[in-house]
C-alpha cells in the first residue's frame, strides 16, 4: 500500500485511536513507521502516555514506531512570519507596517491555520526518508477537506495573479520608456518568482496526495456520523481523491445471552440500531468497512491498543513512493 496513510472523520469519532492502532500494527509488522498528529488536541501523547513535540521521537516499548505532534498555533505563527519576511524584502518600507497589520488579522482565520498545516505535512512527506510508512492523524473532516482542496484552488488563483502581475509589469515598462522595447524585468521579478514557487508547491502536493497517499475515514454507528462520512466521500471524490476504506468505531458490545435486565435490553436495542446504520453504510458507500471496533471500558492504551490494531483489516506493508522524492 501507499507509504502515506491518512485517517479522517467527524470530530470525536476516534481517529486518534484508530491511527495509533494502525501505526502500531505497521511497526509490529516490521515497517518503520512515523505517526503524525495534526490535531490540536494532541491525543497521541495520551494514547502512548508519552510527551511528543514537532520532531519525531521513538515511542517507548514499540520498536520501529516514532511519533510527532504538530502544534497548529506554532505552525501558523511560523507560516505568517515567513510570509512577512518575504514580502518585506519585496515592497517599500512604507508598506511593511500595513503588511504586518494584515498578517496579524490573518492569524486567527481558518485559511491561515489550514495553509500552515498543509505546508507542514507536505514537508513531513518530503522529508520522511527514514520511514517506510507515515500515518497522519488528521483534523476533523471539514477542515481536512478544505486542506486537501487547496492545491487545485490555489493553483488556479496563483495562475490568475501571475497573469495580472505580468500585465502590470508590461504596462509599467511601456509607460516608463515610451515606444522602446520593454526590458525583461519579469524574469527576475521577486513577486512572480514567489507566486510560481507556490504554484509548483501545490502542484507537487496534489500529485503526492493522489499518487502516494491512501485515505481512510473513521465513523461512529449513528446517523450524523454516517451522513458526514457520505459528504466526506463525495467531497474527496470531487478532488480526485478516493477513500480506500471505512472504520466503524465505538460499537456497543453485546451483553451475555442469559442477561435480561434493563441494561441488557438497552444494549440490545442499541446494537440493533447500530446494525441498521452499518447496513446503511454498506449499501450507500463504495469504500468497504475494513474494521468494526467495539467500545472499551477504559482508555485505549497498551494492550487495548494492540487489540485495536489486530482488528484493523488494513495492509501494513508499505510500497516505496512513486511521486514524492523524499529529502528533495
Amino acid at each position: 500500500m501507499e507509504p502515506f496513510v491518512f485517517f479522517g472523520g467527524k470530530g470525536g469519532v476516534g481517529k486518534t485511536t484508530v491511527s495509533c492502532g494502525y501505526a502500531r500494527r505497521c511497526a509490529t509488522a516490521g515497517v518503520e513507521t512515523l505517526i503524525v498528529s495534526t490535531d490540536p488536541a494532541h491525543s497521541v501523547s495520551d494514547v502512548f502516555d508519552q510527551s511528543f513535540d514537532d520532531s519525531p521521537q521513538s515511542v517507548d516499548g514499540i520498536e520501529g514506531l516514532s511519533a510527532m505532534e504538530i502544534d497548529p498555533e506554532t505552525e501558523v505563527a511560523n507560516h505568517l512570519d515567513g510570509i512577512r519576511q518575504q514580502l518585506s524584502e519585496q515592497v517599500s518600507a512604507s508598506m511593511v507596517n500595513e503588511i504586518n497589520r494584515q498578517l496579524e488579522m490573518a492569524h486567527q482565520t481558518p485559511g491561515a491555520y489550514e495553509a500552515a498545516l498543509f505546508d507542514r505535512f507536505v514537508e513531513v512527506m518530503r522529508g520522511s526518508e527514514d520511514y517506510d510508512r507515515v500515518v497522519f492523524d488528521t483534523a476533523p473532516t471539514g477542515s481536512t477537506l478544505r486542506l486537501l482542496g487547496l492545491p487545485e484552488f490555489l493553483r488556479d488563483w496563483i495562475d490568475r495573479l501571475t497573469h495580472k502581475r505580468r500585465q502590470s509589469i508590461d504596462l509599467f515598462e511601456k509607460a516608463a520608456i515610451g515606444n522602446n522595447e520593454p526590458r525583461r524585468v519579469m524574469a527576475g521579478d521577486p513577486v512572480l518568482e514567489r507566486l510560481e514557487e507556490r504554484r509548483d508547491f501545490f502542484e507537487f502536493a496534489g500529485g503526492a496526495l493522489r499518487n502516494d497517499a491512501a485515505f481512510f475515514l473513521v465513523l461512529n454507528p449513528d446517523q450524523l456520523s454516517v451522513n458526514e462520512t457520505g459528504r466526506s466521500i463525495e467531497g474527496m471524490a470531487e478532488r480526485d481523491l478516493s477513500v480506500r476504506g471505512l472504520v466503524a468505531n465505538r460499537l456497543t458490545p453485546a451483553p451475555d445471552d442469559d442477561e435480561d435486565g434493563r441494561g441488557a435490553r438497552y444494549l440490545r436495542d442499541r446494537i440493533e440500531t447500530e446494525r441498521e446504520r452499518l447496513e446503511q453504510v454498506r449499501e450507500r458507500f463504495d469504500p468497504p468497512l475494513v474494521a468494526e471496533i467495539e467500545s472499551r471500558p477504559r482508555e485505549i492504551r497498551g494492550d487495548l491498543l494492540a487489540a485495536v490494531a489486530d482488528e484493523l483489516d488494513i495492509d501494513p506493508s508499505a510500497e516505496a513512493p512513486t511521486f514524492v522524492g523524499r529529502g528533495g
